[in-house]
């Protein structure tokens, strides 16, 4: 038996617990970098001492204080900005108020300026799910309180009675997060896509909480379909981190067979090609080796749902994502196209386990699958006036599964538009299609009119969904909507997520950070764990990149530059476990295979 050591405390022993979960996030003091809006600024003085840094502590001798003085029709309130999206709460410091009493105050978060100043009227979308973001609660007479537990960069505060009195000497934002490096990057020499590919990998970074979130506001739950975009991200920017592994593991034991995670057929198929992909970039056997009792029994579960002609007869929710969802037979040709690239993992990852039997009926399942849907031509595009929400999902899906040529798909479908129809989950694996397609050039003009139109428009991290039909005539999310300007949290949005409560954070959006890794610094892993990578850059109309990317033996650095005759010249430092390959019509500059740490 263990002996665990103790502390005599006043006659009593003090034993330690060594079996409490710890939390692996630290917390960072944000001050607010403007004051947005104030409510009878009349009745308000000294606010500008907010944006100074503090200590959170309170002291008998500040004389520095925000004061806001309510009286029996009028009560004072402000609007802060902390300058970023942010998960975590509120920290306030109060002074020495005359009344010598608790002051009973009105909080409310918002990821732009409107929510923080709407009302949950039922309408307009605005709500308290998932994450308390709009109370009332009291502070204390010369203290400290903090509150709050939401995603937000925006608070506002007012003050509530009847001619009370509020010193504020504080008020800070209380962010939670894993403080981990970004091992990987990514710069060229255009700028939006730089903020691109850092505003992706930071969207993930907050939904890095306990466990791997889709939303920090809304949709605080492990929503395993959506993993997969945040996943090859994480791979991209972070390496390897336990939040991947604790996540997959905790909706594998929630969802016993024959049941489907988060009750979707299609994200139980994600769940296995996520780990396919995890095992591509950590090589960590051990783990994947822990899957096998789950990992086979599904699969023998899911080769039960393929009829003798090969169409999958997956039952469930049948969803690929919310803009698609009105769209069957988009919905029924993306999930044969997920059902072979589904068959296609389960083959390796069963190689790789010794299940060899198991391997060669996935083989056979997955040809049976692919001859059906070339039989029956049920790929896209298929022959329509125009091309509506959902095609572009379907198509790029049968792209990757090798089910639609991939130029015919982009030319008729994929490209049609430009953004048109893209979604911020989907577009990933749209960008990937148009990558097999060899229009590099048009899915960077993609990332840049899509992506980039909502740092255009004021955000810091990227949104549950976006249309770019929404922007004309839209207002900033970081300003008070103007008159005659359309509200665009208020007044879009759709399906769960319409108004107020659409989520604008939301990991599953970050797919231009893995892509823009993947294919234009152009990093391709061959073999498990990185030991063999291919180096295969598309640098599109950009003249140079360069950057890093995290494998278990250390870090790639790279850099691309094309010379006076459009020749890609890479200059690569990698370490020596690694294998590199350098595709065709790269010359090489500098190769240091072992100066990659």
């Amino acid at each position: 038996m263990r002996k665990l050591a103790g502390i005599l405390l006043m006659g009593v022993m003090i034993v330690p617990s060594f079996a409490q979960p710890r939390d692996p996030r630290v917390r960072e003091y944000i001050t607010p970098t403007r004051i947005v809006w104030q409510g009878d600024s009349s009745r308000i003085t000294g606010e500008e001492c907010l944006l100074l840094p503090g200590t959170g502590q309170a002291d008998l001798s500040t004389t520095q204080m925000c004061v806001l003085r309510s009286s029996p029709t009028s009560h004072p309130s402000l609007l802060l900005d902390f300058g970023r999206e942010l998960q975590g709460g509120l920290q306030l410091v109060t002074g020495m108020s005359p009344s010598q009493r608790p002051i009973p105050v009105r909080i409310r978060f918002g990821e732009s300026v409107s929510e923080a100043m709407c009302e949950i009227d039922g309408m307009n979308g605005a709500s308290n799910d998932h994450a308390i973001r709009d109370f009332e609660l009291t502070l204390p007479w010369l203290g400290v309180r903090e509150v709050g537990n939401s995603g937000f960069r925006f608070v506002r505060i007012d003050l509530l009675g009847d001619s009370s009195e509020l010193h504020l000497k504080e008020v800070r934002a209380v962010s939670s997060y894993r403080d981990i490096p970004y091992k990987g990057s990514f710069r060229c020499d255009d700028e939006r896509l730089n903020r691109i590919w850092q505003t992706g990998a930071y969207t993930v970074h907050l939904n890095m909480q306990e466990y791997l979130w889709d939303g920090i506001k809304r949709d605080r739950l492990v929503w395993v379909g959506d993993l997969h975009p945040e996943v090859m991200t994480v791979s991209t920017v972070f390496g390897y981190n336990e939040v991947v592994p604790k996540s997959l593991d905790w909706i594998r034991d929630l969802t016993p067979l024959p049941g489907w995670m988060n009750g979707m057929s299609s994200y139980s198929l994600w769940w296995l090609l996520i780990q396919r992909d995890w095992y591509h970039y950590q090589g960590d056997l051990a783990y994947l080796r822990e899957q096998r009792p789950y990992l086979t029994g599904l699969l023998r579960f899911l080769i039960s749902k393929v009829d003798p002609d090969g169409r999958e007869r997956l039952d469930g929710t049948r969803f690929l994502d919310w803009p698609s969802s009105e769209n069957k037979r988009a919905i029924d040709a993306g999930l044969q196209a997920l059902m072979v690239q589904t068959m296609r993992a389960g083959e390796e990852l069963c190689r790789v386990l010794g299940e060899d039997a198991l391997a060669s009926e996935c083989s056979s399942v997955a040809s049976r699958l692919t001859a059906c849907a070339l039989k029956e031509k049920v790929g896209f595009p298929q022959k329509r006036d125009e091309v509506v929400p959902g095609d572009k999902q379907a198509a790029a899906l049968m792209v990757l599964a090798g089910l639609s040529d991939p130029v015919k798909a982009d030319r008729e479908c994929l490209s049609v538009g430009g953004a048109k129809c893209f979604s911020t989950f989907y577009g990933y694996y749209m960008l990937r299609a148009m990558a097999l397609a060899g229009n590099f050039e048009g899915a960077l003009d993609v990332i840049r009119s899509y992506w980039g139109a909502m740092l255009d428009l004021g955000a810091t991290s990227f949104w549950e969904d976006f249309n770019l039909d929404w922007v004309p005539g839209a207002g900033r999310i970081d300003e008070l909507v103007p008159p005659g300007k359309k509200d665009i949290h208020r007044d879009y949005g759709a399906y769960c997520y319409k108004g107020f409560r659409h989520s604008l954070c939301h990991g599953w959006a970050s797919g231009p950070t893995a892509w823009l890794s993947e294919y234009v610094l152009g990093v391709r892993v061959l073999e498990p764990g990185c030991r063999k990578v291919l180096i295969s850059p598309h640098l599109g109309d950009l003249r140079w990149v360069e950057g890093s990317f995290p494998t278990p033996y250390g870090i790639i650095r790279i850099r691309h530059e094309k010379d006076q005759n459009g020749k890609i010249v890479s200059d690569i430092q990698a370490p020596a476990e690694i294998r590199v390959c350098l595709d065709e019509g790269v010359v090489a500059g500098r190769m240091d295979i072992n100066k990659g740490s």
